[in-house]
């Protein structure tokens, strides 16, 4: 599933979390503009294995047509797909 932004703003003191944690997917900022590089996956290479899908620290990486995608949105360009991609499929490329 792809992470998607939901707007929570709580109006009451119960509407803050108990806890840190948020359950999978649930983002509420996009990327602030301070990543330096990016992954950029060969769809050619890729093999579909979803090793990057299963590491992402953020659940930016999703299935996509038997391959897999990245949302940029929320991507922070920490590099573990690259890592963990034994197929080579996934570069990093600097932001422009």
């Amino acid at each position: 599933m792809k992470p998607y932004l939901r707007e929570h703003v709580p109006t009451t003191l119960s509407d803050i979390p108990n806890t840190t944690a948020y359950e999978a997917g649930y983002l509420v900022t996009k990327n602030a503009g301070w990543r330096n590089v990016r992954p950029v996956i060969d769809v050619e290479a890729c093999v579909g294995c979803l090793q990057c899908y299963l590491y992402c620290p953020d659940g930016v990486i999703y299935k996509d047509g038997g391959k897999v995608a990245v949302d940029y949105d929320f991507c922070k360009g920490c590099g573990i797909c690259k890592t963990i991609c034994k197929a080579g499929a996934i570069e990093m490329e600097a932001e422009t």
